[in-house]
């Protein structure tokens, strides 16, 4: 389907195109952007970067771009919404050709090799009135997207249809894609940025994947504690591993059967004393007075009076060896015992930062337990204990062990308990980073499933369904008649194929050359190619009068260049078809009569309507767009009569400054439209370069051409003010004055600043731009003094109403 080009989005590293955007550079006198018109005129100097622009079309036309780019970026906007680039040639689909140096490089090759032939082309024969009409039966049907007509006009509805459908189905899709990606990547709100996800790679793209699973009927989603556990989870770190806690070795069981046998154990005095056996109390005090008298005190502690010479011998027969070995025992447990008890703090010390946080409660139970338990074996060892005392005491009587059996059990089973949470922590600790994964996981999955609750996604997603499937149905229908539509052109090609001739190619050109150029001796001559190795076909030779020419002037070259172009927008892949059509600078080297002629075929065999196809199913325009590019003035004077070109709903003018290395392109000032002279032109770069910033590179380009500029526009203002035989040096002495300053500046343009070529590349020394903005303001202070008239109408000329004579 024909389109048409809307704008170059931007040109970066091409030649002199840097960094050009067309959002910043193409701006109306109103601030908007402006597009591309059917008729686009460029005006450029040499070298400002015209051929480079035609490069870039070029492209779109062969597929490839020249491997000297090696960095090249662009991208060009098409009026359907698709775009072109760089990497992205061909699948643009609009037929576009470029006249411009390569164009010729590769067609006409014996403009740079003599012996080379010219690459000959078909045009429709003249000879097959039937196939013509079978031709022209297949393109009515074919109709014409203009007048809707025919299956290009079904295309066009259908086309219409599918594109309102996309519309709606993207607009919608865009909605909601937009609070995805906000819920996605947004810096505050956004999963990408949350730490508890870890994820600085989360998109559009893995949110999608999230929703599926937590859209489906199996997705359960964790409760509130569950979260708050694996929250806990992602802000724990590795601990280091939990040695085994030592063995408790409890000696209960050694101590329980030791009281019982030590208690129970029936001790009998050699000769007892009936008293104290059944005083146990009195029988320790008598014990412990013993000790304190034996061998130390003949008289009582306690009474004074002398002790009897037999006592001695009394309490060695009552307290004998094997109640004191039994006693010694009896302290032998005591201390056991005390030892035990001394144990049973320190039996297991819980430090719950070397545990997981997720065991806190375990262990809050554990130390509970051992804390009971550990009083519990104690109060059982004080039970002994005191037994054992009571036996002491009274070591000659019997008693009956009253005692727990089992006091370890359940102390052993607090250690298991804890070995068992050591274990766990430790196997935690091993798997943290597997498990945090899984919270980390789980959580995020929890946060999409909240988030497309609140958005109501799956209400938004399912109507995004049925919108995509109304689109999907058009696209079907529109690629049922695109496909009917090609096999028609196809079918029209198949017949049009029957009417080559290539020989005509050749006529074509040279009625070109003959009726709008007059050159009645200069002709292409189609010939005849059989050779071996080569399809049977013509070649195309330049001949003069009959005979091979040789040695073309460069305006010779450039005629049958163009020429050959033109007639080439008529061979059988292109009539017909409105192609984008770039004309790169077509009349450089040639005189102010070729100028027109060039102006001439352009506007009678492109722009204006090709009568041979009113009435047929393609109508008469012959192209989409037109693209002319042109250093030269007189032409551009020239373009500005074609149809449609001062139309502001069909033409657009563009200016391409460049400055320094660097070019830019703009919208053609309103005066070079209006006026389109060389006259006006030169003014307005005097007049930039007088009201210029020195140290601003915005009118920088000013400067570079001002010596040539100026020269220019005082020889043409200076001509008709004194049009006699003066020299120049006398018409400017004349006219500027005689003082000293006048002599010096008038010199400063004759001489001096006319060295400079008229190309950007030759740079001037910058401690002359002072000099030139001197001698700008000079020239324009004495044409308002001299002629203020004129100079108000050259004010007005440029669009600048300030310093207007009254």
């Amino acid at each position: 389907m024909s389109k048409s080009i809307n704008k170059i989005d931007f040109i970066n590293n091409m030649a002199v195109f840097q960094d050009f955007s067309w959002v910043d550079s193409i701006k109306n006198k109103d601030g908007n952007n402006d597009e591309f018109k059917k008729i686009n005129i460029f005006y450029g100097r040499n070298y400002s970067g015209k051929t480079t622009l035609s490069r870039i079309f070029r492209a779109l036309e062969i597929g490839s771009i020249s491997d000297k780019y090696s960095s090249a970026e662009f991208q060009l906007s098409f009026s359907d919404g698709t775009i072109a680039t760089q990497n992205a040639l061909s699948s643009h689909g609009q037929l576009v050709r470029v006249f411009n140096e390569d164009f010729v490089k590769d067609n006409l090759r014996f403009i740079f090799d003599e012996e080379q032939p010219i690459n000959s082309f078909a045009i429709l024969g003249e000879d097959n009135a039937k196939v013509e009409k079978d031709i022209e039966k297949h393109e009515t049907e074919l109709g014409s997207e203009e007048e809707k007509s025919g299956l290009l006009g079904e295309l066009l509805g259908a086309e219409e249809k599918y594109t309102e459908a996309s519309k709606i189905y993207k607009d919608k899709f865009k909605e909601l894609e937009k609070e995805l990606r906000y819920k996605a990547i947004d810096r505050i709100k956004g999963i990408r940025y949350d730490k508890r996800f870890n994820d600085s790679n989360y998109n559009f793209t893995k949110i999608q994947a999230d929703l599926k699973i937590v859209t489906k009927k199996t997705y359960s989603p964790p409760t509130d504690q569950q979260v708050i556990r694996y929250e806990a989870l992602l802000k724990e770190e590795s601990k280091p591993e939990i040695s085994e806690s030592l063995h408790f070795n409890l000696q209960y069981s050694k101590i329980l059967p030791t009281a019982r046998e030590l208690i129970e154990k029936k001790i009998q005095a050699s000769d007892s004393i009936q008293e104290l056996l059944h005083d146990a109390a009195l029988q320790m005090w008598v014990r412990q007075g013993r000790e304190y008298h034996l061998n130390k005190r003949d008289k009582c502690a306690f009474c004074g009076n002398d002790l009897p010479k037999d006592l001695w011998e009394k309490l060695e027969k009552h307290f004998n060896e094997e109640s004191e070995k039994h006693r010694q025992a009896l302290d032998n447990l005591l201390e056991l015992i005390e030892l035990e008890q001394s144990r049973v703090p320190n039996l297991l010390i819980i430090n719950k930062t070397d545990f997981s946080s997720s065991l806190n409660t375990e262990l809050d139970s554990l130390e509970e337990q051992l804390s009971t338990q550990s009083t519990i074996y104690s109060e059982n060892l004080n039970t002994i204990k005191e037994q054992v005392e009571k036996r002491k005491n009274d070591i000659f009587t019997i008693f009956k062990l009253d005692a727990s059996e089992s006091a370890e059990d359940d102390l052993n089973a607090v250690r298991d308990s804890y070995e068992q949470i050591r274990n766990d922590s430790n196997k935690h600790t091993d798997t943290l980073s597997t498990d945090q994964s899984k919270a980390s996981n789980t959580l995020r999955l929890y946060e999409v499933f909240t988030y497309k609750n609140i958005i109501n996604y799956e209400e938004k997603r399912d109507k995004n369904i049925a919108l995509e499937k109304a689109m999907n149905d058009a696209e079907k229908v529109r690629n049922s008649v695109n496909k009917k539509v090609d096999t028609k052109q196809a079918k029209i090609s198949e017949l049009k194929d029957r009417l080559k001739d290539e020989s005509k190619g050749a006529d074509r050109v040279n009625y070109y050359l003959k009726h709008f150029f007059g050159h009645q001796f200069l002709s292409l001559k189609a010939i005849e190619d059989n050779s071996k190795n080569v399809s049977p076909g013509y070649r195309f030779e330049v001949t003069r009068n009959d005979e091979k020419a040789f040695h073309l002037s460069e305006g010779e070259c450039n005629l049958i260049a163009f020429c050959y172009f033109v007639a080439k927008l008529e061979d059988v892949k292109t009539k017909g078809n409105q192609p984008i059509i770039w004309i790169d600078d077509p009349v450089s080297s040639l005189d102010a009569n070729h100028i027109f002629f060039v102006y001439s075929i352009i506007n009678v065999k492109i722009v204006k309507p090709d009568k041979t196809l009113v009435g047929k199913s393609n109508n008469s325009n012959r192209f989409k767009q037109l693209f002319i590019s042109t250093h030269n003035l007189e032409f551009l004077k020239y373009l500005k009569r074609l149809p449609g070109a001062m139309k502001k709903c069909k033409s657009q003018y563009f200016i391409i400054p460049r400055e320094d290395q660097v070019s830019d392109i703009q919208l053609m000032p309103e005066y070079m439209k209006e006026y389109v002279t060389e006259f006006n032109f030169l003014f307005h770069q005097i007049h930039k370069c007088a009201f210029a910033k020195i140290n601003s590179y915005e009118k920088h380009d000013c400067y570079y051409n001002f010596g040539n500029n100026a020269r220019k526009f005082l020889e043409v203002f200076l001509y008709f003010k004194y049009p006699n035989s003066m020299t120049m040096n006398e018409k400017l002495e004349k006219f500027f004055g005689y003082d000293s300053v006048s002599v010096s500046l008038t010199h400063s343009i004759n001489n001096e600043f006319s060295h400079l070529k008229d190309v950007l590349e030759r740079n001037v020394i910058h401690n002359d731009f002072p000099e030139m903005k001197t001698t700008a303001k000079f020239i324009l202070d004495k044409i308002k003094k001299n002629d203020p008239h004129q100079y108000s109408a050259l004010l007005q000329s440029i669009g600048v109403t300030e310093g207007l004579a009254e």
